[in-house]
């Protein structure tokens, strides 16, 4: 029953962030214009060497979804604390994991929408062909929104009560992120743009271990870093 209830209040947290998020627009928008200019400049930057693009096109494509992605985790508990409700959310009865797997869902799709927009704009930017092993690419893709989410939503938990919270949670969530981009870049250049199968399925592997280490952390720790 415990965990029902739970998951009943996890759903209806992620459901009231979607649903303010689709009513407003405005953020998801201004990510997503952020995300496709990331690109852009990135294609400046390299030039017309087409093979240079195709090489940097996995790396430009998950740097872009985490600097808009740290604008969404940004305004994840932004609601609560403009209005008042995150002390009477904390003190709702039941586990205060189940708020972080609320917060969890919602960033996810959020990501997930994001990194849509992301991938289709790199394809035709960077002139990369949709490979045959492209399931196993949305694998990869899935397991790197799940790392970066995962760490986001609890930094931004983390920071959220600071009043530099935009400078703060960058400067947390940076350095913890560089195992799960390394192992997403890597696998994501591995399948699309050539490379041993086997390189690709360790460099998946390491993101899982990432994943799952990562998300147990922060379901542990989301009640003593609330509090702070």
């Amino acid at each position: 029953m415990a965990l029902r209830d739970e998951w009943h209040r996890a759903r209806a947290v992620a459901w009231k962030d979607l649903t303010a998020e689709r009513r407003s627009k405005a953020g998801f928008n201004a990510v997503a214009a952020l995300a496709v200019t990331i690109l852009v400049l990135f294609g400046f930057a390299l030039g017309p060497d087409s093979e240079a693009i195709r090489a940097a096109a996995p790396g430009a494509l998950w740097l872009a979804a985490l600097f808009a992605g740290v604008l969404a985790f940004n305004r994840s508990y932004q609601m609560e604390l403009d209005g008042g409700a995150l002390e009477p959310l904390l003190m709702y009865p039941g586990a205060r994991r189940a708020l972080f797997a609320g917060k969890l869902m919602a960033n996810f799709v959020f990501v997930l929408l994001l990194l849509v927009i992301v991938i289709a704009t790199s394809l035709v930017l960077f002139q990369v062909a949709v490979p045959p092993t492209w399931p196993a690419l949305l694998i990869v893709v899935l397991l790197g929104a799940v790392g970066l989410v995962t760490l986001g939503t609890f930094y931004a938990a983390m920071a959220s009560r600071s009043r530099a919270r935009e400078v703060l949670l960058p400067l947390l969530l940076f350095p913890m992120l560089v195992p799960v981009l390394l192992a997403a870049i890597q696998a994501t250049k591995a399948l699309l743009v050539g490379g041993a199968m086997n390189d690709a399925g360790a460099w998946t592997s390491l993101l899982v271990a990432y994943d799952v280490i990562f998300l147990i952390l922060t379901f542990l720790a989301f009640d003593y870093v609330i509090e702070a």
